[in-house]
């Protein structure tokens, strides 16, 4: 007697990655569209109410200007008016180029000399009871308290700037560098010294790649710090430069001036740690992933 044939039932299978991509890239972009329009709309509503402020007359103009005279003056400061060219002869382009410019210097310095101090608090022990309560008494003076003495030392052109601007981007950069070379895994130090590595390359291939993330951060902090003393720091002979134009204006009553180079230190900042952001997150995209 024939035994009857026993047919298997199809099953279905998941839809393989490549199905479910498209998704999960879709998901991903209405987030993000979704966060741009959030941002947009408190925007819009942030200046809905300034111009409503302005327009209700509750200040005078003289003390919040109505968004109509910033965006005038945005124009003046942009090109040539009546021969005259921006603001005090520079556009605000140029003033805020300046600026920029000072930093990058002035806190790529300080950056720089931070790393080399975070590394070595945090790989010898006697240079962290040496260099720490120096660094720490660094991050509690505001930069105004040491800026007069550095225009003693140095005159008022750029050197007392720039030195504003790195003395006040260390601190940050330098803890954070060292609580994150102190925490090293240690399994991972002594596999590198039991195959014969050298103190160097141990801090090179080991340490810093593991430290990366938090120093990173720590770099963040030190900028975002530098380019709020900006302001302070081109207080004395700043023009060209974005803080000096705020200063000049604030001598002369022109808040819309002064609005405007306040608007402008808050956008570029902004590019700015945008770029730190996703600086960050190319050379250490592990961070905050379990």
């Amino acid at each position: 007697m024939p035994t009857p044939s026993l047919s298997a039932e199809p099953r279905t299978s998941a839809p393989p990655p490549a199905d479910r991509a498209p998704a999960a890239t879709r998901r991903v972009r209405r987030a993000r569209l979704r966060r741009i329009g959030l941002r947009l709309l408190a925007l819009a509503v942030l200046l809905a109410l300034w111009q409503l402020v302005t327009a209700l007359r509750l200040w005078s103009p003289l003390l919040v200007p109505p968004p109509s005279a910033v965006w005038h003056a945005l124009l003046e400061t942009s090109g040539t008016h009546d021969g005259v060219r921006g603001y005090q002869g520079h556009t605000l382009v140029e003033h805020l180029g300046v600026s920029l410019r000072r930093i990058a210097i002035g806190a790529g310095l300080g950056v720089l000399a931070g790393l080399v101090t975070g590394v070595l608090m945090g790989t010898l022990p006697w240079v962290r009871v040496v260099l720490e309560p120096a660094v720490a008494f660094l991050r509690t003076l505001p930069p105004l308290a040491y800026f007069s003495l550095l225009i003693i030392w140095f005159g008022i052109d750029e050197a007392p700037k720039l030195w504003l601007l790195a003395i006040a981007a260390l601190p940050p950069v330098a803890v954070a560098t060292a609580s994150a070379v102190a925490s090293a895994p240690a399994s991972l130090v002594e596999a590198a010294r039991a195959i014969g590595a050298r103190p160097a390359q141990v801090i090179g291939a080991v340490v810093l790649p593991s430290a990366l993330p938090e120093i990173l951060v720590g770099v963040r902090l030190s900028f975002g710090i530098a380019y709020s003393s900006v302001v302070a720091a081109e207080t004395v002979n700043g023009l060209p430069g974005i803080g000096g134009v705020i200063r000049d204006a604030q001598r002369y009553n022109q808040s819309d001036v002064v609005v405007l180079g306040l608007l402008a230190i808050g956008v570029s900042g902004l590019l700015i740690d945008g770029v730190l952001r996703a600086l960050e997150n190319r050379l250490a995209p592990w961070r905050g992933r379990d």
